[in-house]
């Protein structure tokens, strides 16, 4: 650059580069998983305590109930998080097969078809197709990744962290009722468990709204209402069953 001229592009870089954003974006591989499987973890548990209390059965009966749901829904969402992104990944991998072999047959039909996303856009054709030439020389496979199958880093199944998300948030989730049921009087143990059950959720639904940057109250309102229909649904139906027994 010729002395006494300025970079004009000097302060925008200057602003980039302390110009910190945050996205939560990021966390959606996880996040989903962790709050999947601790609502279920809380639901799933409180609901079969309740419903097997209301066929009224002792406090040893009903701790052993919760037991066995936290062990065999802790494996459970385990091993179906495990095979449901598992399946998303072969799909995106049998995608990115796919694409790899269409850039080594014609890669200048790729580059074309790279700019016309760029196109459709709102980019300019001349400069759509330089940055699409120019993407294609850095990283072909990741361009089309990204901008035709919409698949990126921050969004590919993770079918091993979903699972040990899944089970962990599970055992977690329904830890909590299995210790109302633990430290409460037997005469207590059903409103004690709905309670703290609808608290539990509150405070999940206000966490992994605040995890996600979405609204809390409707996150909140959402896990409590389904989460009380649950446990109402089963309580009731226990305590059908225990009457007709």
């Amino acid at each position: 650059m010729a002395e006494g001229k300025t970079d004009p592009h000097a302060e925008g870089r200057q602003i980039l580069k302390t110009h910190a954003e945050t996205h939560v974006v990021s966390r959606i591989g996880w996040l989903r998983a962790a709050v999947l499987g601790a609502n279920d973890g809380i639901i799933s548990t409180s609901s079969l305590i309740l419903g097997v209390a209301g066929a009224s059965a002792d406090k040893q009966q009903i701790l052993l109930a919760g037991v066995a749901a936290l062990v065999a829904g802790a494996m459970s969402m385990a091993a179906g998080e495990y095979v449901s992104v598992s399946s998303q990944s072969d799909t995106e991998q049998a995608d990115l097969a796919r694409e790899r072999s269409e850039l080594d047959a014609d890669p200048e039909l790729e580059t074309e078809e790279l700019a016309e996303i760029y196109v459709g856009r709102g980019v300019e054709p001349a400069l759509a197709h330089k940055v699409a030439k120019q993407l294609m020389e850095k990283d072909a496979l990741e361009a089309h990744a990204r901008d035709e199958l919409g698949i990126s880093e921050i969004t590919a199944a993770k079918p091993i962290q979903a699972a040990f998300t899944s089970l962990g948030t599970f055992a977690a989730g329904a830890i909590a009722p299995l210790l109302v049921v633990i430290l409460s009087p037997e005469t207590y143990l059903v409103p004690a468990v709905a309670v703290c059950t609808i608290a539990a959720l509150a405070l999940l639904g206000f966490l992994g709204a605040s995890a996600g940057g979405a609204k809390i109250w409707r996150s909140v309102s959402r896990v409590t209402f389904w989460g009380a229909l649950a446990m109402a649904v089963t309580y009731g139906i226990g305590a059908l069953v225990g009457t007709s027994v």
